[in-house]
């Protein structure tokens, strides 16, 4: 089964496809050869995320699903959450964001956060919503090199004390958000599909 993944972004592409079961399969805008960059215009993530599903839906005439994820900061009532791709301006340029976050935080004692992504599934017609949550802690300096967006400067609960870009996609995916969110669409399209081997 492969599905419209509404986004261009190929990090996220490649974090999902390393999670994502035997069968299953995704491709982005650019691969479906869509040209489009769709607005992020309100003020939650299930919003944004239906809005992209279903522009890329009405446009196709095909299933499709899209994300929206926040990071979410205890200290700062929930900030930058759906802004954080855009939190230090349009640009969406990941190394202000994050120095910006920094720097919000600086001596703040309490510095627990979590990543939020939410899934919004166009499937025939109707609308379905998956919600992954990563708890974790912002650091006082990025540390790795891998990952994108905030990476540098989350460290998951539960782990061995290193940032989400200090691992692996594998080791990312102990955790991550975003793989909790696409597990529940998976166990959801293995229930409704209509191949039973699916």
């Amino acid at each position: 089964m492969e599905l419209i993944f509404a986004t261009n972004n190929a990090h996220k592409v490649d974090e999902l496809r390393a999670v994502l079961p035997p069968g299953f399969g995704i491709r982005s805008l650019r691969e479906a050869g869509i040209d489009q960059d769709i607005p992020e215009p309100h003020d939650t993530l299930e919003a944004n995320a239906l809005e992209k599903a279903q522009v890329i839906a009405a446009r196709t005439g095909g299933d499709c699903f899209s994300e929206d994820t926040g990071l979410e900061v205890a200290a700062l009532n929930g900030a930058p959450g759906v802004h954080s791709a855009r939190y230090a301006g349009e640009d969406r340029a990941p190394t202000a964001n994050m120095d910006k976050l920094l720097r919000a935080l600086a001596g703040k004692p309490d510095r627990s956060a979590r990543f939020r992504t939410i899934i919004c599934l166009c499937l025939r017609g109707s609308v379905h919503y998956f919600e992954g949550i990563c708890p974790g802690t912002i650091t006082t300096a990025p540390s790795g090199s891998g990952g994108f967006g905030y990476d540098p400067v989350f460290i998951p609960d539960g782990g061995d004390g290193r940032s989400f870009a200090e691992m692996s996609f594998t080791e990312k995916g102990r955790f991550s958000h975003r793989r909790k969110a696409v597990d529940k669409l998976v166990a959801f399209l293995k229930q409704t599909h209509e191949n039973p081997h699916w």
